[in-house]
């Protein structure tokens, strides 16, 4: 890469060690979290976040080499601050999917439950592998055209990531318009927020969606435009907004509504009637309980004794 410019600018310590101390405190919670609720599905989330952190400690590192900069440290914050907010984005698709399921609301949605994960995370996925693959040519770039190249596709697969954020956007106000208007009966008797979840998730999805139109810019402006020019542009719209979304899902997070097993003693079946947990041998001791219907119980005395009629089984006692 001989003649390229790594910053217009010299990397400034203090910003960067203030959003790595932010980002790693917040993947600490967010392991915690994960660990406690068993919400492995917000794996992708966590890595985001230490990808994140790592970034800011490519930048931080820079800033000790001004004006004389290298290229790892570069392409590690380069890298990892591009990718990052795809891997969140990852899991925000994965939490709608089951909030849809766990409302018994699949009607509602404009797609299925069982592909809304699907088609996101494979949206997700390209967006991800384009900018990689940008990335890496950046990276590897040794002339203009090469440099112009990886920029174009880091623009395309930034370009995935918004039509796929837009559109998951729209499938979710729709959802929460749906519902609102046609609630569903677990909606009702459910009594976790799971409202307040939708609205974190809401906030989030805009805050990824301004940064990576804020990414497409930068590099639709080129290397000397005002946005590369100036270091205030990535801590506001990037290093900020992707602090909100993280701090936002430590603050509510999702195993407040999905996976809620801290007092699950008594839940609604979808028929209505209510479920009543039942220790199974050596599980209870897990913490795993096996699900059996629980009706009014009638009682017939008879020759043979009481007997206890409900579901399954009666039970003669003497």
């Amino acid at each position: 890469m001989a003649g390229y410019i790594f910053y217009n600018y010299n990397p400034n310590m203090v910003a960067a060690v203030i959003f790595i101390a932010i980002f790693g405190l917040s993947a600490l919670m967010h392991t915690y979290q994960l660990i406690r609720a068993r919400t492995w599905y917000f794996i992708p989330f966590l890595v985001g976040c230490l990808f994140e952190c790592i970034g800011y400690v490519g930048r931080a590192l820079s800033s000790q080499e001004a004006p004389d900069f290298t290229k790892n440290p570069y392409i590690i914050q380069s890298l990892l601050l591009l990718l990052a907010p795809a891997l969140l984005a990852a899991s925000i698709y994965m939490v709608l999917g089951r909030l849809i399921r766990l409302l018994d609301a699949n009607d509602l949605s404009i797609i299925s439950p069982r592909w809304l994960t699907l088609v996101f995370v494979a949206g997700d996925v390209m967006s991800f592998l384009a900018q990689s693959a940008g990335g890496g040519m950046l990276a590897t770039a040794k002339t203009k055209s090469a440099v112009k190249r990886g920029e174009n596709i880091i623009v395309g697969g930034l370009g995935i990531q918004i039509i796929f954020f837009g559109f998951f956007m729209i499938v979710t106000l729709v959802f929460h318009l749906r519902i609102n208007r046609n609630p569903t009966q677990k909606s009702q008797e459910i009594t976790t927020p799971w409202r307040k979840l939708l609205y974190v998730l809401y906030t989030a999805s805009l805050f990824i969606m301004v940064r990576s139109v804020f990414r497409v810019a930068e590099y639709v402006m080129g290397k000397d435009s005002e946005l590369q020019s100036k270091e205030y542009f990535i801590y506001i719209f990037d290093a900020t907004l992707m602090t909100l979304v993280v701090v936002s899902l430590n603050v509510f997070h999702p195993s407040r509504v999905i996976n809620h097993d801290k007092d699950r003693k008594r839940i609604v079946s979808q028929d209505g009637y209510a479920l009543e947990s039942q220790p199974v041998g050596r599980e209870e001791r897990d913490g795993r309980y096996s699900l059996s219907p629980v009706r009014p119980k009638h009682t017939h005395r008879g020759i043979y004794g009481e007997v206890n009629y409900g579901v399954g089984a009666g039970r003669i006692r003497d």
